[in-house]
C-alpha cells in the first residue's frame, strides 16, 4: 500500500458524559448508509463529551449529522495511512517538532502491517506544512544494492 497523505475534515459533537452518547450520534449516520472511517469519543471536562466523525460528505450524510448534533470543526486535520515499519511515530513526530509544529492532537493505531493516524493542528498554515513533512518522513527510506 502506497502512503497516503491528505486533508479531512472532522465533525464534532459536544454533550453531557452519559451513556449512549456516542450511539446516538452516530444512529442518524449509519439510517443514511454513511461509511465513517473514524470516530472518537472522549471526555472533554467533568460531565462533558466530545464525539468526532469522518468522513461526513454528500448532502444526505450531512443531515444526518447535523440532526445528531455534530458539526464540522474548525481543527485543520490531515490523514496519514500506509505500511507499518518501526520507528515511523518517531519519524512523523521528529518532522513535525523539529519544523516547530505543535500539534493539536494525534491518534494512530496500527491493524496487521498497515498503519493510520490523523494529526490535528492549531492552523492551517501549519497543516499545509505538514503535509510535505510527513510525506518526507512517511516515505521508506531507499534500499542500498
Amino acid at each position: 500500500m502506497a502512503m497516503t497523505v491528505k486533508k479531512i475534515q472532522l465533525w464534532r459533537r459536544e454533550a453531557s458524559d452519559m451513556p449512549g452518547v456516542a450511539a446516538s450520534t452516530l444512529a442518524p449516520l449509519a439510517q443514511a448508509g454513511s461509511d465513517l472511517k473514524l470516530v472518537m469519543g472522549y471526555r472533554i471536562s467533568e460531565g462533558r463529551a466530545a464525539v468526532e466523525v469522518w468522513p461526513v460528505a454528500g448532502q444526505k450524510a450531512k443531515k444526518a449529522g447535523q440532526s445528531a448534533g455534530l458539526s464540522p470543526t474548525t481543527i485543520p486535520a490531515i490523514l496519514v495511512q500506509g505500511d507499518d515499519r518501526p520507528g515511523l511515530g518517531h519519524a512523523f513526530a521528529q518532522a513535525i517538532g523539529d519544523a516547530g509544529i505543535s500539534l493539536a492532537f494525534l491518534v494512530a493505531h496500527v491493524i496487521g502491517r498497515k498503519y493510520a493516524a490523523v494529526f490535528g493542528f492549531k492552523s492551517e498554515a501549519d497543516q499545509k506544512a505538514a503535509v510535505g513533512l510527513l510525506r518526507k518522513a512517511g516515505t521508506p527510506p531507499r534500499k542500498r544494492r
